[in-house]
């Protein structure tokens, strides 16, 4: 599978374990062991903020070749509740994925989603944006949550910084994000999973560079770039990228959270990082806009009206072997849920092809020519 016989490989594997396979250039070809199994890098993780991906069954999400899946630390906290969770039998069983899950350490939502922060040393109060009512989050409390979620890769609890932002802030966030980096560990004591570590820094290659030895001093199974799309010129992060990721530990896995388009995941692979998660293939789904091997199509454009072909000839997922753009459109232009289903099980089968087909070339070592071959095709517009 992908290059080399995973099989043989991952028996022999203990939890936890990061094995480097193949490297051309900076871009790696992993594997990493979690509790519910191997995890193939690079990889794209599927986001089910709500404990769903959204429209899609875990049927569905395996059948696209889905490895891992978010749950949202913050959102789940919120509503139905960890404890209730727990009490359901945990996060994979609630939710009836069987794969890894890794959770998210709510810092990100609560920096973009939650009203009247007061942030301290001890933690982050702020009111939900549900209903305004009053929480708090500290980085025992996160883990207290992710770890009754049942997580297998679970985050940090971190300060996400807004952009842009001064040194002076960026040196104060990076501090605080350590010594709760700090707390993070001592309060993690499920065994069954696997703490990573967040580095921040802003768009500063000194200030990375200085949260990166800050935080990766920390002996953890992996670590994760953490403040990037969080409103910057995505070009700033494509510069940053190459000095930042190929300098994080060559033994542990490298994540860039929270990004982005298949342009900046090939980006970040030729600069060594390993793991990804987005919303942005399912929501742009949602908005009628799709990915595929020949640039970003707008299913609502008028021109597929009446045209017979797929959404992507070079694509086997199931909306592409069997429904026309001329459908697609009907279904987008009359609101129906269909639409937005069919649109995304092509999203993130797309995705995952990109993820699939970029391990099979750094094994190979032929991961230059995909690269340029990607970078090429995704910069097509519609016709």
């Amino acid at each position: 599978m992908d290059g080399h016989n995973s099989t043989a490989t991952d028996a022999t594997m203990k939890l936890g374990e990061f094995k480097v396979h193949a490297t051309d250039g900076h871009a790696r070809r992993a594997t990493l062991m979690t509790a519910h199994g191997p995890v193939q890098t690079p990889v794209f993780m599927a986001v089910g903020t709500k404990a769903t991906v959204k429209a899609m069954t875990p049927e569905e999400l395996k059948d696209c070749g889905t490895q891992v899946v978010l749950g949202n630390t913050y959102h789940l906290h919120l509503r139905p509740g960890e404890k209730t969770i727990a009490r359901m039998g945990g996060l994979h069983k609630f939710m009836n994925w069987h794969g890894p899950i890794l959770t998210d350490s709510g810092g990100f939502q609560v920096f973009s989603l939650s009203q009247l922060r007061n942030m301290t040393e001890e933690g982050v109060e702020f009111r939900s944006h549900l209903d305004g009512a009053k929480h708090f989050i500290s980085p025992e409390k996160s883990m207290e949550i992710q770890m009754d979620l049942g997580s297998d890769i679970i985050m940090a609890f971190d300060e996400c910084l807004k952009y842009p932002a001064t040194d002076e802030e960026i040196e104060k966030s990076m501090a605080l994000t350590y010594r709760w980096l700090l707390r993070s560990q001592a309060a993690m004591t499920r065994k069954e999973s696997l703490l990573f570590g967040i580095v921040q820094g802003g768009l500063s290659l000194k200030h990375r560079l200085k949260s990166m030895e800050q935080i990766c001093s920390v002996d953890l199974p992996g670590y994760a770039l953490g403040g990037f799309s969080v409103g910057e010129p995505m070009h700033l992060m494509h510069a940053l990228l190459p000095d930042v990721a190929p300098r994080m530990p060559a033994n542990k896995p490298r994540y860039l959270m929270g990004v982005g388009t298949p342009t900046d995941l090939i980006i970040a692979i030729d600069s060594g990082v390993d793991m990804f998660d987005c919303v942005m293939p399912t929501r742009v789904a949602r908005n009628g806009t799709i990915y595929t091997w020949n640039g970003k199509v707008s299913i609502k454009r008028s021109e597929y009206k009446e045209d017979p072909s797929a959404l992507d000839p070079e694509c086997d997922c199931y909306t592409c072997k069997n429904y026309s753009k001329s459908y697609l459109r009907h279904m987008f232009m009359s609101g129906e849920i269909l639409g937005s289903r069919l649109n995304t099980i092509h999203n993130i089968h797309f995705y995952m092809k990109v993820m699939e087909k970029a391990r099979e070339a750094i094994a190979q070592g032929r991961w230059a020519e995909y690269r340029d071959f990607c970078l090429t095709r995704f910069a097509k517009k519609d016709s």
